[in-house]
């Protein structure tokens, strides 16, 4: 078999994949030992043909696949892939061109510079902003505080990238209760804490809370940095951006956005008000794979200050090109060899054009104002939030106890396999998180959806 043969079966086994979503549960149950039977054993002493490891890879793994492409996956707030983006996707994989640097990478970088560049125009922040294109939403918040950390400390008199933290004033990181994860992990790895955090009162919403800030930080000075947020993960309420920046006015302190998916509320009229102020901030992390439908692996890590940025982790060796005023990505993410994630932005971007993106947001919204609605009818089931956007939080009644019947409910229906959505914690009590993303989802999708939600409520409700 040639290698033009051997990608197109690779190809069909792809499509056959793509066109059997709708018929397979969006997740299988799963034998876990006959996966590894299928997958494992000993590595082999002479190797396979490629066109028979690749038929082994498909038939042993397809048991195991989550049909996260599809219509009715409400997990992690993260969309299917658009068909443009998945092939430049393949694309990407074919020509096998790193990011790092504009020579001899120079269609790479350029797409990447051009799917920048139409991202901040989109999200309606400023046009000289810089952009890395790293893995995702944790990677974009470990990039942007990287860079903060090192501005506040630069305008307290410390170089860190050059001397590090032994010695260096202090770090006051503050954040709302209901930061993300992936804000702490970041801090982590930058030696900033994440016990050391300043946790700030949210409302019930999950916004961070004004006059919490006000008195979080005092009158005292001294480097800074606020982690902001842009769509709960779980109710996607927005913190109040012009608020906050007004208390962030001190030259010591950086304000920081975690906007992973709601930062995309941008690109719509319908919901940018939801962002009026984002751009206040200097830093934002947005990830690609989530409300834009790229393929996993695509976040942006994006600072109002360029040179702050570049500082933490812009590369010099002498046997790498000096790609001279043309964008280099080894200025703006903590990698040196990665895939080129721009090319797959880039296809969606144009794919979709302003209007599509726009429609894309404003529909999952619509779907999910129209789960909240149908759940709501239901006697029995609370909707916990304010459906601002495309999150939905419910939590179900039952003879067991809210916190048994909305464990049951979600288990009964992630069993099921018509949908698959997450089970969270919210103020304390057991919820049901459904997050409309993909482009895909259609409302008979939705209507599906609540239908297997309500049949599992129903269940959990009879008497034993």
């Amino acid at each position: 078999m040639t290698e033009r043969e051997l990608l197109l079966r690779a190809a069909g086994l792809a499509g056959d994949w793509l066109e059997g979503l709708d018929e397979r549960p969006v997740v299988p149950p799963v034998d876990a030992r006959a996966l590894r039977r299928a997958l494992g054993g000993p590595l082999p002493e002479a190797g396979e043909a490629p066109e028979a490891v690749i038929e082994r890879l498909a038939a042993g793994a397809e048991p195991g696949l989550a049909a996260t492409p599809g219509p009715r996956f409400f997990g992690f707030v993260t969309g299917g892939s658009l068909p443009a983006a998945l092939a430049a996707d393949w694309l990407t994989a074919a020509w096998d061109q790193n990011g790092l640097s504009f020579s001899p990478f120079a269609a790479a970088n350029v797409a990447e510079e051009v799917a920048a560049e139409w991202a901040l125009d989109l999200l309606g922040l400023p046009a000289g902003a810089s952009v890395g294109f790293v893995t995702g939403g944790s990677m974009a918040n470990a990039t942007c505080l990287a860079a903060a950390r090192g501005e506040v400390l630069r305008r307290a008199g410390w170089d860190v990238e050059a001397d590090g933290l032994v010695g260096a004033p202090p770090i006051r990181v503050v954040a709302g209760e209901e930061a993300h994860i992936t804000v702490f992990a970041a801090l982590r790895l930058l030696g900033l804490g994440a016990a050391r955090v300043v946790r700030v009162a949210a409302d019930g919403q999950g916004s961070m809370r004004g006059d919490a800030l006000r008195r979080a930080l005092g009158g005292s000075s001294g480097p800074t940095i606020v982690c902001a947020q842009a769509g709960n993960v779980n109710t996607g309420a927005f913190d109040p951006i012009d608020e906050i920046a007004d208390l962030c006015g001190a030259d010591a302190t950086w304000l920081h956005v975690d906007g992973a998916f709601g930062l995309w509320a941008a690109a719509s009229p319908a919901t940018r008000p939801l962002v009026r102020g984002f751009e206040r901030a200097d830093s934002w992390a947005v990830d690609a794979h989530k409300w834009l439908n790229v393929p996993y692996d695509s976040g942006l890590a994006i600072t109002a200050h360029p040179a702050a940025h570049r500082a933490v982790t812009g590369m010099a060796a002498a046997y790498l090109p000096d790609g001279g005023a043309d964008r280099s990505g080894y200025d703006w993410t903590p990698e040196a060899s990665r895939r080129a994630r721009g090319f797959a932005v880039w296809a969606a971007l144009r794919s979709l054009g302003r209007e599509g993106v726009a429609d894309l947001v404003e529909r999952a919204c619509a779907l999910a104002r129209r789960a909240a609605g149908g759940l709501a009818d239901e006697p029995g089931v609370e909707v916990l939030n304010d459906v601002v956007l495309n999150q939905v939080l419910v939590r179900f009644h039952g003879p067991a106890g809210p916190d048994a019947t909305t464990r049951a409910v979600v288990e009964d229906v992630q069993r099921g396999g018509v949908c698959w959505l997450g089970g969270t914690v919210w103020h304390e009590m057991a919820a049901m998180r459904l997050s409309v993303s993909s482009w895909r989802t259609t409302e008979a999708d939705v209507d599906l959806a609540v239908e297997a939600i309500l049949r599992a409520r129903r269940g959990a409700a009879a008497p034993a």
